[in-house]
């Protein structure tokens, strides 16, 4: 065994009695992922590059920068579509009527962010009654369309 490996077995050996006194298996998960985060806190890497973990199933779990602090993962989460409904509001976009078909390809055109209408609708429905959007019935096609109030 290399010598990091023995030296982290004889540290998890230190504690197993503590772990092991938490009957709950999750509790003994949580507190061994906290204890493993916080000796990767400690660590730094030599060449002042970037620290990468990987989960137990070979996924990347998160990036550490050289200080020490937790970096964002490259390629994690956009926002969400209420985040981005928001944002389109103070804009003058719902200055004309729209559909949620013209919201949903806006988001798509311009936030890269491929929402389905009906993941929109609830938050639609939601801003309309909080008085930010007015909701109004199309004639032609018997949808609603939103526009600024």
């Amino acid at each position: 065994m290399s010598k990091h490996t023995e030296k982290l077995r004889k540290q998890l050996l230190e504690i197993s009695e503590v772990v092991n006194a938490f009957r709950s298996e999750a509790v003994q998960v949580k507190i061994i992922d906290r204890l493993l985060d916080s000796i990767i806190d400690d660590r730094h890497d030599s060449d002042g590059e970037t620290l990468k973990l990987q989960d137990n199933r070979g996924r990347k779990r998160r990036e550490y920068e050289d200080d020490g602090t937790e970096g964002r993962i490259r390629g994690r989460k956009k926002p969400g579509a209420t985040k981005i409904l928001n944002q389109i509001i103070h804009t003058d976009f719902f200055e004309t009527r729209r559909s949620i078909a013209a919201i949903a390809n806006y988001c798509k055109d311009t936030y890269d962010s491929d929402f389905k209408t009906s993941e929109l609708s609830g938050i639609l429905l939601k801003l309309s009654n909080e008085g930010k959007l007015k909701r109004e019935r199309n004639n032609e096609n018997n949808r609603f369309d939103y526009i600024k109030p």
